[in-house]
């Protein structure tokens, strides 16, 4: 026989069987009432589930390609709020029993289910009663193996609901395929469905179907993945007493921003909070999530710790996390004290509408921080957040080469922001310090700085416009810069008329400072302000406006005795305009009377005689009309210099 020969033969045993089929399925769909069909089927699907379906449409049996049952309007549970409910149930037959006349399922099919899964206030659901029929039909002690190994979900819609927070979810075109335990004792889940504009892929995985629904321990797998995020855990759940999962979670995203607020919940402010990758060992209980071990990184930064995230009634979040390093510039870059000019206070508004979205108790600790140009050491903090107020509690933080402790709170109120802080910076690099802080780079040296300050308004400069509080800074062997006091003075105290802008440049060491300074609604005042040095003293009095940022000061320079020389020289100044650039000026009066050529001047201008030669000869000078005739007796007094008050007549009332 050739090969030609053979596959013919085969050829025609193929056809001899398709014609056969056609024939024997033909034959069957007449000789298999309709009824026994769909009986069958419900029967099957009651024996593997335990649940029998309430068919409330009509049902369509065809044989022919292939063996098909379909049910219209399936519904499972209470008539009046089903659990699930299906435009179409379709059971799909196996062909070799079907041709000896029995009917088998293959695998079903849910066309367009709704899925209702809802939790009352004490915990239970309306799916309660349904898994423990479920877990009674997969006893795999008493239940007969299921026929079917499949059941496919499709354009299918889920809706939780929880009534105790008042919350409801919906998955929309979940398209799924479970594989029924018909051999094994596993079940798994895979597909895709909609949540909030996000396609999600999903599969599910428990190791023991029974043990799962009967509320024992059972393994489960858990991935899910979407553009946000992507998630997955490892490890076993049960659910008696009370949901109890643990294993180990992972978790990573682009964006945690993005994740929050597809979540739902409240935006967080600022900037950052972009990368995200967390592993941690699981614990849930009820609504607790418990992580230990917990590894996170966010933005480049990587933290080991603990938290734990209860979500009955209000959510809280509490940890304990530790870093080596720790770059919060993104976090505060968007928080901006002074304009971009840099001389004025931000006027944008303050948001903080987060603060009532979650409690917070977290305690964090690392070896460096680093936020924008301030560079810090060992820092240990605390933060709370209850109730729309957030606390910042420094215990130690090495900064400025120093210590800063204290707290910082803020809180959202009918005005916008309420801010209280009490701050205590302890041998403080100065220079950095307040350079940092306030923007003030006039001092070196080292010292302490206590603040105790509090204010509300709606933005940065409504809060400059309402503080109230003090604050005290002291200091020992340090300099002012920007201000030679003593070269001054030197030679003010021998050409008191002299000029020059020594008071713009060079430093003026000291081995004490002290000022204390109350603050109230937005004007400071000094209450003392004490500068020591080697061989000078400044002693000063006035008040500073915080919104406007500017000085209105006064105060006295003495040029300290020296051992060869034991006169004191004293010069009264002021001290206007801006924080970053005051001027400094001498009493302009005590440098003329100080002066030679100035006292001849006043004596001539206080000597009937000579008056009017100088006043004169001064406006011939300045250039200004020549003055109109006056008596002999009664002489026209010439203008003083500027500067320079007129003494009156001898004979004039003092």
């Amino acid at each position: 026989m050739t090969a030609a020969t053979g596959i013919k033969r085969l050829g025609l045993a193929i056809v001899v069987v398709g014609v056969s089929a056609f024939f024997a399925l033909t034959v069957m769909s007449y000789l298999i009432p309709a009824d026994k069909v769909r009986d069958a089927v419900k029967a099957e699907i009651r024996a593997a589930t335990g649940l029998d379906p309430q068919v409330r449409g009509a049902t369509s049996i065809s044989l022919f390609p292939t063996g098909t049952v379909s049910f219209a309007n399936v519904a499972l549970g209470d008539a009046a709020q089903p659990a699930l409910t299906a435009e179409r149930l379709s059971a799909r037959l196996r062909f070799l029993p079907l041709l000896l006349g029995q009917v088998e399922v293959a695998d079903l099919s849910l066309v367009q289910p709704t899925i209702a899964l809802t939790f009352s206030a004490d915990g239970r659901s309306n799916w309660s009663g349904l898994i423990e029929t479920l877990a009674r039909a997969t006893d795999p002690k008493t239940a007969p193996a299921a026929s079917f190994s499949e059941i496919r979900i499709a354009q299918g819609t889920v809706i939780i609901r929880d009534e105790a927070r008042a919350v409801v979810e919906r998955l929309g075109d979940v398209e799924m395929s479970l594989a029924w335990p018909s051999i094994a004792k596993s079940f798994g889940a895979t597909g895709r469905f909609l949540w909030r504009g996000e396609p999600v892929e999903a599969s599910v995985s428990l190791g023991d179907l029974f043990a799962a629904l009967s509320g024992e321990r059972s393994g489960v797998k858990l991935r899910l993945t979407s553009a946000p995020a992507k998630i997955a855990f490892d490890g076993h759940l049960s659910h008696r007493p009370r949901l109890r999962v643990e294993g180990v979670l992972g978790a990573d995203g682009a964006s945690l921003r993005d994740v929050i607020r597809w979540a739902g919940q409240t935006p967080l402010p600022g900037a950052g909070f972009g990368r995200f990758a967390l592993k941690a060992q699981t614990n849930i209980v009820g609504a607790t999530i418990g992580l230990q071990a917990v590894n996170i990184e966010l933005d480049g930064n990587s933290a080991e710790g603990v938290l734990t995230f209860a979500g009955d009634g209000r959510q809280t979040l509490q940890g304990t996390l530790a870093a080596e390093g720790l770059d919060l510039s993104p976090y505060v870059s968007t928080l901006r004290l002074l304009t971009g000019s840099e001389r004025d206070w931000n006027r944008v508004p303050l948001a903080l509408d987060w603060l009532n979205a979650f409690d917070v108790d977290v305690r964090l600790s690392a070896a460096r921080v680093t936020m924008a140009s301030v560079k810090l050491g060992r820092t240990a903090i605390a933060a709370n957040l209850r109730g729309g107020r957030l606390t910042v509690a420094v215990g130690e933080s090495q900064a400025f080469d120093g210590i800063i402790k204290g707290s910082f709170g803020v809180a959202k109120a009918q005005t916008g922001v309420e801010m209280k802080t009490q701050l205590q910076f302890t041998d403080v690099d100065l220079e950095a310090c307040l350079g940092e802080m306030f923007g003030i780079r006039r001092l070196e040296g080292r010292g302490n700085l206590n603040l105790a300050l509090e204010a509300s308004g709606n933005s940065v400069l409504e809060l400059t416009r309402t503080l109230n509080g003090s604050t005290s800074l002291t200091s020992s062997k340090g300099a002012l810069t920007g201000l030679n006091v003593e070269q001054l003075l030197r030679r003010l105290e021998r050409r008191p008329l002299s000029g020059g802008n020594e008071l713009r440049s060079g430093r003026t060491p000291f081995d004490k400072l002290a000022i204390a300074i109350r603050i109230a609604q937005g004007l400071a005042t000094a209450e003392d302000i004490r500068i020591d040095g080697p061989s000078v003293r400044l002693a000063l009095n006035g008040s500073s406006s915080i919104p406007a940022r500017d000085l209105d000061l006064k105060g006295t320079a003495i040029l300290v005795a020296t051992a060869s020389d034991n006169t004191v020289f004293e010069l009264p100044f002021v001290v206007q305009g801006p924080w970053d650039d005051p001027i400094v000026l001498p009493d302009p009066q005590i440098l003329i009377r100080r002066s030679t050529s100035g006292t001849q001047l006043l004596d001539s201008l206080r000597d009937r005689r000579t008056r009017d030669t100088v006043s004169d000869a001064i406006k011939r000078f300045t250039g200004s009309a020549a003055p109109a005739a006056t008596p002999a007796s009664e002489p026209t007094p010439a203008a003083a210099p500027t500067g320079v008050t007129a003494e009156p007549k001898q004979d004039e009332p003092q």
